[in-house]
């Protein structure tokens, strides 16, 4: 990295071209996504712009360019979920092993606090050692996995979901915030 990093609010039309190039690998040569068609640019800025009317999306940048990302949104679409968001963390392969992912989640774990959320809630495809560590650094905890839900690449994968406490509970609690700023 270079003395010019930042992480900064992901823009929709500026950045969606790069942040498809970063999760196009996860889709097309990994079991990392279950997503079995990578998308474009276009459906990725509609992506931005969707989860960052309510939650936050994150670029890590250096130099002008888009190294990583990460992302929260709604974890589920029934009311009574409002206080959990599901999160993931993308970093281009040229840059793994660095901290961006660190750093990402970083900055948007605090934001998500801030918008009185209760949890931050990720879906790991297994076996995935280095998402596992990153997750258990921040202090997600493992809660469930589902035995083969997934069928990609010729096989069947298992999904691990961890699950942060971003805020204690209240009663009632306060409703959650739109997205917050750094």
């Amino acid at each position: 990295m270079t003395g010019s990093t930042r992480i900064r609010f992901a823009d929709p039309d500026r950045d969606a071209a790069q942040i498809a190039g970063i999760y196009r690998p996860a889709v097309d040569h990994s079991a990392v996504s279950f997503e079995e068609v990578a998308p474009g640019a276009q459906d990725m800025a509609a992506r931005i712009a969707s989860a960052s009317s309510t939650h936050a999306w994150v670029v890590h940048e250096d130099g002008g360019r888009v190294t990583g990302y990460a992302y929260a949104g709604p974890h589920h679409v029934r009311a009574a979920y409002r206080w959990a968001a599901a999160v993931a963390v993308y970093v281009h392969p040229d840059h793994h092993r660095r901290g961006i992912g660190r750093e990402l989640y970083g900055a948007l774990l605090p934001l998500l606090t801030r918008q009185n959320l209760r949890w931050a809630c990720a879906g790991i495809t297994l076996p995935n050692p280095a998402s596992v560590a990153l997750h258990d650094s921040f202090g997600f905890a493992p809660v469930a996995v589902y035995p083969q839900i997934g069928f990609k690449a010729g096989a069947w994968h298992d999904v691990g979901w961890w699950q942060l406490e971003l805020g204690p509970a209240g009663t009632p609690p306060s409703e959650p915030l739109g997205p917050q700023r750094f």
